[in-house]
């Protein structure tokens, strides 16, 4: 079900109609507009709360952003911001399926995140109290974002019941499957990297040429197995019957917003059908 509910709510980082509604609330450059469309359901936030709900990022990035983004746009412009950018993108990627396809997928997808456990949850806690959209595609994209965070926080979670920290996470995805290039970009220095795959090394998940073990990969996999166990109540409170309908209809509207996607983003996100 990832696989189909995030390719919806990513439309948000990826499309030109995000990124122009983001800098026409005032909040120019990518990362103005992530970290305040982002963090803007947990009200006019400091940083402290969003770089431990975050996770990924270096403290000083997100000092930076934040709270000075709340200068530019206030929260509640912030998320205008990010709905109107992302209803518009689906609807430019979506404009072919019929109106009952996308109210039936809305109504599923939406039955789905109403039953998410919002306890010890932070970002998908406070995504799960905004206000329903109007508009189909306004509710799919809310319950796609509100499954999404209440996902990763369960996936921070299982990181750190692993002792695994934020930039040993990255350095592992690195060494597995994700371009340097996509995650250096989030504020962690050269020694920190080189600090973080060193205990990677002295764990076993990685070898003296940075090439990851078995070791390390089955432990991960424990990680991503606890992930997907932490996600699973929303799905078994829909139904495998309903569950299979969303994910049918969700079908095509993912394989169009994963045309926006890169194929080596941070995000990981497998190729339809693979």
């Amino acid at each position: 079900m990832w696989t189909h509910y995030e390719p919806v709510h990513a439309v948000t980082y990826f499309h030109p109609r995000a990124r122009a509604a983001y800098e026409a609330a005032g909040l120019r450059g990518y990362w103005r507009g992530y970290f305040a469309g982002r963090a803007a359901p947990l009200g006019e936030t400091g940083p402290a709360p969003v770089i431990a709900a975050f996770f990924s990022f270096a403290p000083p990035m997100v000092t930076r952003a934040l709270p000075a983004v709340w200068r530019l746009a206030t929260p509640q412009e912030a998320l205008r911001a990010r709905l109107t950018g992302a209803v518009q993108a689906l609807a430019e990627l979506t404009y072919e399926l019929p109106e009952a396809h996308l109210v039936e997928a809305a109504d599923l997808l939406e039955a789905a995140a109403g039953a998410v456990e919002t306890a010890g949850r932070v970002l998908g806690a406070a995504n799960a109290a905004l206000p329903a959209g109007e508009y189909p595609l306004a509710r799919l994209w809310q319950a796609a974002t509100t499954l999404r965070e209440h996902r990763g926080d369960g996936h921070v979670a299982a990181l750190v019941a692993a002792d695994l920290d934020p930039v040993e996470t990255l350095a592992w995805r690195v060494a597995v499957d994700i371009p340097a290039r996509h995650l250096l970009g989030r504020g962690w220095l050269e020694d920190q990297w080189a600090a973080a795959r060193g205990r990677l090394r002295a764990r076993g998940w990685l070898d003296v040429d940075g090439v990851p073990t078995e070791r390390g990969r089955a432990e991960f996999q424990a990680i991503e197995d606890a992930t997907d166990a932490a996600a699973a109540r929303p799905w078994r409170a829909l139904g495998a019957d309903r569950a299979d309908r969303l994910r049918d209809l969700l079908d095509p509207i993912a394989r169009a917003a994963h045309s926006v996607i890169p194929t080596d983003s941070p995000i990981g996100l497998p190729a339809p059908g693979a």
